[in-house]
């Protein structure tokens, strides 16, 4: 996505790509997605284009100095704009040859803007657009499909996901970030081929779901997840059983009350919410550790999840609990995050965030009443004639303590802490 892009300067160069294939003497249209936005009265992200010109035609068109072939294979060469327009994928009409590894095609065959709109996966990405005459242009009844709100494939629904599995992720992401209904034999279709979806990379699908549980109507995508029999291959700890009367069921029950109280748009916010019934009878640890195999996920993604899992039983008593240890979570980056999280799953629970409204009113503190500056440091107890090693945690965290608790004051008093903790630990 062009997310950097000036939205009025990457549509003009948009417009103008087509303008250039066009007096060039080929046919060209705006493609896919941003079409299907455009028709839906959204701003597109980015434009993709197709046309008759071949990938070495788009490259002598547009300059070598100004594409890149990455994708010339697939008839697909990367235009780049000015500055501020962003980059446009310009792609020839092709049709797609087998797809033995069930996510690339094993050859394409340029061919015509129809054929091209059949091998595409929904029928609502498989529209083209003339941004000169304004026209629509529709080879698969992709303007009714909009009009009903509704995710379809292309032609036979088992053909669309043998070609890319991956499509079976994608079509519950744009059901949920659309609002859309899945048509009847594209979710037939999605349940019967869900146990081929683990041939897609797990960062394949790690971006989808980052997509799909940022978005408001995650509940309902991870609804559809398991409807569709795919959150049992790529999401277990939420595929439970459909029974009313399981304890799987009540722990999924649990989930959605705490989704459904969730306000944040942070991936790993909702991740944690996934997960946080299991996470009462399994490690929190384990179950982190499992997310981030299976997706393959960013170290900072991984250690969020843990830290949020970690930690919010703690801020919802923490009107209870000593304040040093509260304190030590209020002062970590991630902590606005944490307070929505353990909000959420107290409201779920018991209709009580009492603690987490406390801890957040501690957060309005001055930052020299909050997190004031230590008295004391290694250092000091290095010149103290303390030996170095695993006791300079515990003496630092002890006056640490103390300070919070206002049982010191100064720095000649968090010395003398420091001595007695060390002589009391040396006997």
């Amino acid at each position: 996505m062009n997310l950097s892009a000036n939205p009025e300067r990457a549509r003009e160069f948009a417009v103008r790509v087509v303008a250039d294939l066009r007096a060039a003497g080929h046919e060209a249209y705006w493609a896919g997605g941003c079409v299907r936005d455009q028709l839906l009265g959204v701003v597109p992200q980015d434009y993709d284009v197709a046309t008759d010109a071949h990938p070495k035609q788009i490259q002598e068109l547009f300059g070598r100095h100004r594409t890149i072939p990455i994708g010339a294979a697939f008839g697909v060469i990367t235009v780049l704009g000015p500055r501020g327009a962003g980059q446009i994928e310009v792609a020839t009409f092709r049709r797609d040859g087998g797809y033995s590894d069930g996510r690339h095609p094993d050859h394409v065959k340029f061919s015509t803007a129809e054929e091209d709109a059949q091998r595409r996966d929904f029928t609502i990405n498989g529209l083209f657009f003339d941004p000169n005459s304004g026209e629509t242009i529709d080879f698969v009844g992709g303007r009714a499909d909009l009009e009903k709100k509704m995710v379809r494939c292309i032609g036979n629904a088992d053909e669309r996901f043998d070609e890319d599995k991956l499509r079976m992720l994608r079509a519950v992401r744009f059901s949920t970030t659309l609002g859309f209904s899945l048509h009847r034999s594209t979710l037939e279709s999605i349940r019967s081929h869900a146990s081929e979806i683990d041939c897609v990379s797990p960062e394949r699908i790690a971006s989808e779901m980052r997509r799909l549980l940022s978005h408001p109507d995650r509940l309902s995508g991870l609804e559809l997840l398991r409807d569709s029999h795919l959150a049992a291959e790529i999401f277990p700890e939420i595929a439970s059983s459909l029974e009313p009367e399981s304890p799987e069921d009540t722990r999924w029950q649990l989930t959605r009350q705490i989704l459904d109280q969730l306000v944040t748009d942070h991936f790993t916010t909702a991740t944690a919410a996934c997960v946080w019934a299991e996470s009462q009878s399994e490690s929190f640890r384990t179950l982190a550790a499992n997310l981030n195999s299976r997706w393959r996920l960013a170290n900072e993604e991984h250690r969020r999840i843990a830290w949020l899992l970690e930690n919010e039983g703690k801020l919802r008593k923490a009107n209870q609990l000593p304040w040093p240890q509260i304190q030590r979570i209020l002062i970590q980056p991630d902590i606005r995050e944490l307070i929505q999280f353990s909000r959420a799953v107290g409201i779920a629970i018991d209709g009580d965030a009492t603690g987490v409204d406390d801890a957040e009113e501690r957060l309005q503190w001055p930052t020299e009443e909050l997190n004031p500056d230590p008295y004391i440091n290694g250092n000091d107890l290095q010149q103290l004639g303390i030996p170095r090693g695993p006791q300079y945690r515990v003496i630092l965290e002890s006056v640490r303590d103390a300070q919070l608790d206002a049982k010191i004051s100064s720095r000649e008093e968090a010395i003398a802490w420091a001595r007695a903790t060390w002589r009391a630990d040396s006997t």
